[in-house]
């Protein structure tokens, strides 16, 4: 893939590298989508082969911080565990990349950008972008970047969604995936919990039909709503009993009023108001959106294997028990797929009763499985193995 590209330098309101497509990007819906910005975020350096490149692909209401302060919320990056010198994504070995998705907020051309042709916010006049757009997008990153092939594509949930996307569309350019706590598809369930975190958005009175931002509005309610009703699906029920259990807040006695009385109550209202002092409502809407069409049996003739016939890539397939948005099932349906096609495929769940949030926990099991895949490929790969303590 080429482009016509320009790299534009870090910005202090928000840190991190852009490029600018200039060439049109094609969409899987037919729309041409030109000029493209890409914010993303590079940590170690290449190599001179240019073989040791790790693509790191993030979920839903992540970004391409990874690792580091977030220059927003002034925490550390999502995956900074993980992410750094000695760490499972090492640094001193590996040229670690992570962009912010196509029809994200925090660079990368999405609907709160601006249209080049009307000079005002694109809203919701943004074209529908799916999961595969937003591999197309990173390719031609990768190809700025001078990277031919990816040591290993990596991500949960929606990361995984590329993560497959990756090894099903460009699977000469990847050498090892490991998609984590992910599908081949989004569920009926999935979709249904998407639809009414769009609806609270939508209903918001602040939404002005997606031109919030033209008339100085913000539908922080509905998104805040949006959020919360998500977040329940990322925890565990265990998980939720051991951490709130109908512990009172702040207070001895029921007020038999709406007020926030018990601690989960107030922790989802504090995940949601947090949350939409760093997301774009719109953005919620198209990738919510994104996630809903994905389905790599259905661009198959309805038959999963079809997608990884001859596949070279080598994957590592990991789930968490107690997942009830992305469960086991999901993982090992993908497995059976790639062992139908003789592919070279590990498949790990890991007893955890965090839930879904498990991938971006400290999971100790977890971080040696990735490790141990993460350094078998290497070796195979013959790049320098990992420095012991």
């Amino acid at each position: 893939m080429t482009t016509e590209s320009q790299v534009t330098a870090p910005t202090q309101a928000v840190a991190g590298f852009r490029l600018t497509i200039k060439a049109p990007l094609v969409l899987q819906s037919g729309a041409k989508l030109a000029p493209v910005t890409m914010a993303y975020q590079t940590y170690g350096q290449s190599n001179a082969e240019g073989t040791n490149c790790v693509l790191v692909c993030h979920a839903l209401t992540g970004d391409h911080f990874v690792a580091g302060t977030h220059p927003i919320t002034g925490r550390p990056g999502w995956w900074d565990a993980l992410v750094g010198p000695g760490r499972v994504l090492d640094t001193n070995r590996f040229f670690v990349v992570c962009a912010n998705v196509l029809g994200g907020c925090m660079g990368s051309t999405g609907p709160k950008e601006i249209n080049p042709e009307t000079g005002h916010p694109w809203g919701l006049k943004f074209p529908v972008i799916t999961i595969r757009d937003m591999v197309q997008a990173q390719a031609a990153l990768l190809d700025h970047l001078g990277v031919g092939q990816v040591f290993c594509v990596v991500g949960g949930s929606m990361g995984a969604m590329q993560v497959m996307e990756w090894a099903h569309r460009f699977p000469e350019r990847v050498f090892a995936a490991a998609p984590i706590a992910g599908s081949y598809r989004h569920s009926a369930q999935n979709i249904a919990f998407h639809e009414v975190g769009r609806q609270a958005i939508m209903a918001d009175l602040d939404w002005q039909h997606g031109d919030y931002l033209e008339k100085g509005t913000m539908p922080k309610r509905g998104l805040a709503v949006a959020r919360m009703a998500a977040h329940i699906t990322y925890l565990s029920e265990t998980a939720l009993h051991r951490k709130f259990g109908r512990k009172l807040q702040d207070r001895s006695a029921l007020t038999y009023g709406f007020d926030a009385d018990f601690q989960v109550e107030s922790y989802l209202r504090h995940q949601g108001y947090t949350f939409v002092d760093r997301f774009d409502p719109n953005s919620y809407l198209y990738i919510t959106r994104a996630m809903d069409y994905f389905d790599l049996a259905e661009e198959n003739g309805g038959v999963l294997s079809n997608a990884f016939v001859g596949t070279p890539v080598r994957f590592c397939l990991i789930s968490f028990s107690s997942d009830w948005l992305f469960p086991t099932s999901e993982s090992r349906t993908i497995a059976h797929a790639l062992n139908a096609v003789a592919a070279n495929v590990s498949f790990v769940e890991i007893e955890s009763d965090k839930g879904h949030d498990a991938f971006l926990l400290d999971e100790p099991e977890f971080r040696s499985t990735l490790q141990g895949f993460i350094d078998g490929a290497a070796n195979i790969r013959g790049l320098p193995r990992r420095a012991t303590p």
